[in-house]
């Protein structure tokens, strides 16, 4: 992660001028979030698609929605001086702690 953190700053640094404020990158990513949403809900959920406004491509589109959300992610980090890698590492660390039994035992996820 700390690779493409790097690869975001140099990009916004070179092509973007620079970084959104960080509310205006919340809504960025606030906004992000719901195009996964709108397409996850229709593809996944009960809500259908429009005629005509399906993507070609779902899986490509997904794809694309959650690129956009990294990409607000590794700005958000970045301006906020935030070790994304970091961070998730040790996010990662605390849930596996706290769950390490939770998920195996719970009879829902059988």
């Amino acid at each position: 992660m700390r690779q493409q953190q790097i690869e975001v700053r140099n990009w916004v640094q070179s092509i973007g001028k620079k970084y959104f404020d960080p509310l205006t990158n919340l809504g960025q990513l606030t906004e992000e979030v719901g195009e996964l949403a709108r397409i996850l809900i229709r593809e996944y959920g009960q809500q259908a698609w429009k005629k005509g406004s399906a993507p070609e491509n779902v899986r490509q589109a997904i794809a694309e929605e959650l690129a956009d959300i990294a990409f607000v992610v590794f700005c958000l980090s970045d301006q906020l001086d935030i070790d994304l890698e970091e961070a998730f590492k040790d996010k990662l660390r605390l849930k596996t702690d706290r769950d390490r039994e939770r998920h195996m035992s719970n009879r829902k996820l059988d």
